[in-house]
């Protein structure tokens, strides 16, 4: 599965250095999916070569030849849509449906970015010295390091690859071990794009030999990351050490406010598959539900149903609407959380246990809780799985207060017909993303990402390119 792809450094394809692999399993039967090339400090540090004159090359390249590129890549990546819909779904064993929707949302970012590479402007402005202006620049910052979770394999690289090459920059992409293959499938898309030899480079394996050299390294100018917030911690305590650049966006505990006069039915509809796409595994998804006290009993209802409706299976399966977990050790976390929750004192309304009926695979049936607290650690941590903590709310000002009662500030959402109310929720709910009677935050239009413990920076939108770009300012005096 593997075999015709491996590491990409120097613009081809090549093993590790000291030949070594690792198994992939999947999440649907446990089975290996083949055996991926595992890199050595060799193999990082060739990339790094590659990776420094890669980037001179491709910062000399006008933007409007970076934006054309770009776009030979979207046009790659259109053309295999289905190997990569198969690939994500058949490592992350999330729904094929959602899997192809993945990929388009990656393509989305290429076409976005390339555009964007066109629209790098500077600016002049006049001087206090006579016959003299300022002008301002911006040039790319250099070599890029990008570290993704396994969870959106395709859509985490995209948003960080596309900004990345939109503004001149080399990159070294290292993903989750758990997901190479769908790395390896983008990386050969932007392969086709026909760009230098050593801007786009991929190097898969452990700590010691891919992040350490990476991080240590005086060359690599920016990293980004989507991962944990511990992880995150330890990165903007590593960069430090030769003053990179950071960007990343880690965890979230997205509260979801139902108002007393939301629309139960619209809301229930976007909720209940939002909260159960890819098994809960998304940083965005809600996590705690604030319901008023006049709709409580009724959403809860509805959640319920909604959710026992849901079919579980292989994601390859277009009848599956919730894959598995990835891996044994998040079943075991979601198993923890419930029996911690109802220890608690709250009450299972439906599933809270593996699923039932499967011989192997990481399932677990699509949960509810109810009579939540906030002291509870289902409210107050991120569960990044399929379970929906539903709590009651009397007021805005209460609901508001307890909302925001986080470290975490990635997402929010509310759902309220009021168009006041709604101003007043977003101004007030601290989150990096407030979504108002929707949950689409994703798109390659818009700038994604959180504040504090949730992380720093924007992916997307006019803002994602500035994380790739230093400022130069030179002022020029004629006489």
């Amino acid at each position: 599965m593997y075999s015709r792809f491996g590491l990409f450094i120097d613009g081809a394809w090549r093993p590790s250095a000291d030949g070594e692999t690792a198994p992939v399993f999947s999440p649907v039967t446990e089975q290996s999916l083949g055996d991926c090339p595992v890199a050595s400090v060799a193999d990082t540090q060739a990339a790094l070569a590659a990776a420094e004159a890669g980037f001179a090359a491709w910062r000399a390249t006008p933007a409007f030849d970076r934006a054309d590129a770009l776009h030979r890549v979207a046009d790659e990546m259109i053309r295999r849509t289905d190997e990569a819909a198969r690939m994500i779904s058949t490592e992350t064993g999330k729904p094929i449906a959602q899997a192809a929707r993945e990929w388009a949302l990656s393509i989305d970012q290429f076409r976005w970015y390339a555009e964007e590479a066109r629209r790098i402007y500077g600016r002049i402005v006049e001087s206090r010295v006579p016959g003299g202006r300022f002008e301002v620049h911006h040039e790319p910052v250099g070599i890029v390091a990008a570290f993704t979770a396994w969870n959106f394999p395709a859509a985490l690289i995209a948003r960080k690859v596309a900004p990345a090459l939109a503004a001149g920059c080399s990159i070294i992409v290292r993903p989750s071990s758990q997901t190479p293959g769908v790395a390896m499938v983008m990386v050969d898309c932007v392969r086709a794009g026909g760009l230098p030899p050593g801007t786009v480079n991929l190097v898969i394996g452990p700590t010691a030999a891919t992040y350490a050299p990476l991080m240590a390294d005086k060359r690599v100018r920016k990293v980004s990351l989507t991962g944990s917030t511990r992880v995150g911690q330890q990165m903007i305590r590593d960069a430090a050490t030769t003053l990179k650049k950071v960007s990343m966006e880690l965890g979230g505990n997205a509260p979801v406010i139902i108002y007393d006069d939301a629309d139960l039915e619209a809301a229930l509809n976007v909720a209940v598959p939002t909260k159960f796409a890819n098994a809960g595994q998304v940083c965005v998804t809600g996590d705690r539900f604030y319901v008023h006290d006049s709709l409580h009993d009724a959403f809860v209802d509805g959640f319920v149903t909604r959710a026992r409706s849901i079919k579980l299976g292989d994601g390859l399966d277009p009848a599956t609407g919730m894959g598995p977990l990835i891996n044994g050790g998040r079943l075991a976390e979601m198993e923890k959380i419930v029996a911690g929750a109802v220890a608690a004192g709250a009450k299972v309304a439906t599933g809270g246990a593996r699923a039932a009926g499967f011989n192997a695979g990481h399932f677990f049936a699509p949960t509810v809780l109810t009579g939540c607290t906030d002291d509870m650690a289902v409210m107050a941590e991120e569960n990044f799985g399929p379970i929906a903590a539903i709590t009651r709310f009397g007021s805005e000002d209460e609901v508001l207060a307890r909302a925001n009662a986080s470290d975490m500030g990635l997402s929010a959402y509310a759902f309220t017909q009021s168009p006041a109310r709604a101003r007043r929720t977003v101004a007030v709910l601290k989150a990096g993303m407030v979504g108002i009677n929707s949950f689409a935050m994703a798109a390659s239009e818009a700038p994604f990402g959180g504040t504090n413990h949730s992380g720093m920076g924007r992916e997307g939108g006019t803002e994602g390119i500035r994380d790739y770009l230093d400022v130069k300012s030179s002022q020029m005096v004629w006489a």
